[in-house]
């Protein structure tokens, strides 16, 4: 099951090259969250950044975003250089939902658009279409509120989906979600997938969410974050934990996980 983070070819979706990142600390030390990070994202994959908590995978998610900036090495997405200051057109869903209170999910979805110069029309065009995607056309107009956990993860889901990002960032996105609805969840992102032809970079503590989602998963040590191991699911899809193959990865991530620095 072992695998080296090497890089998969010039076509990458996403270059992660030689990233470190650090941050000052209360009493002015420096602390040091990412060390050397390097892999790269194919066109069409999942990938799953796997690790314990403070390990830098958000930092990094953040990094390959542009809303972050490393300390050293560079992030490309489609052959261009990512900074503060030349943001890729990403999708990126937030560990939580983030949902306006006082929009409807059209409002919510069109939200994404309003910097843009698209006249509302057209914004409330597209939003429809990308609610319709994710079979929500008939909740357009209730508000969050109204909506069921799965139903407000769908809704922002959507307005990342209305951007036609070629590639989607995910952190932690169905955390707070139950079992059943998470499960209900993964089967909608491998639709959506498959349906739009996406990349997908997704942060998890969850070692059987990373295994039913991820074509890799690349596997971080504890602070400072660097990679671990990179482990290629080779399982067809779709996915069953009960499966012997697929509960050997799990077994096997898990033992990672635990082992710690060991």
């Amino acid at each position: 099951m072992n695998a080296i983070a090497t890089l998969v070819d010039n076509a990458a979706a996403v270059a992660v090259r030689h990233v470190s990142k650090s941050f000052v600390g209360p009493a002015g030390t420096s602390l040091t969250v990412l060390d050397d990070v390097s892999f790269e994202l194919a066109p069409s994959e999942i990938i799953a950044l796997l690790g314990p908590s403070g390990c830098g995978k958000s930092t990094l998610l953040n990094i390959i975003a542009g809303l972050q900036s490393a300390d050293r090495g560079e992030v490309t997405v489609d052959g261009i250089q990512v900074s503060t200051r030349n943001l890729p057109v990403l999708g990126y869903v937030f560990q939580d939902d983030r949902l306006l209170p006082w929009r409807d999910s059209l409002r919510n979805v069109t939200f994404s658009l309003e910097a843009g110069s698209l006249p509302r029309r057209k914004r409330d065009e597209r939003a429809r279409k990308t609610l319709d995607l994710m079979d929500l056309g008939g909740f357009a107009h209730m508000f969050p509120y109204q909506l069921s956990g799965g139903m407000r993860s769908r809704v922002a889901l959507a307005r990342s989906l209305v951007l036609n990002p070629s590639i989607l960032l995910m952190d932690e996105p169905f955390g707070r979600l139950d079992a059943q609805t998470r499960t209900q969840m993964h089967a909608e992102i491998l639709r959506i997938k498959e349906l739009l032809k996406m990349s997908i970079v997704f942060v998890t503590h969850d070692v059987e969410e990373s295994v039913m989602l991820a074509d890799r998963v690349i596997v971080f040590a504890p602070r400072p974050g660097r990679i671990k191991e990179v482990v290629r699911i080779d399982v067809d899809r779709p996915r069953d934990t009960t499966d012997p193959q697929t509960a050997g990865y799990v077994r096997y991530l898990k033992s990672m996980i635990g082992d710690g620095e060991r």
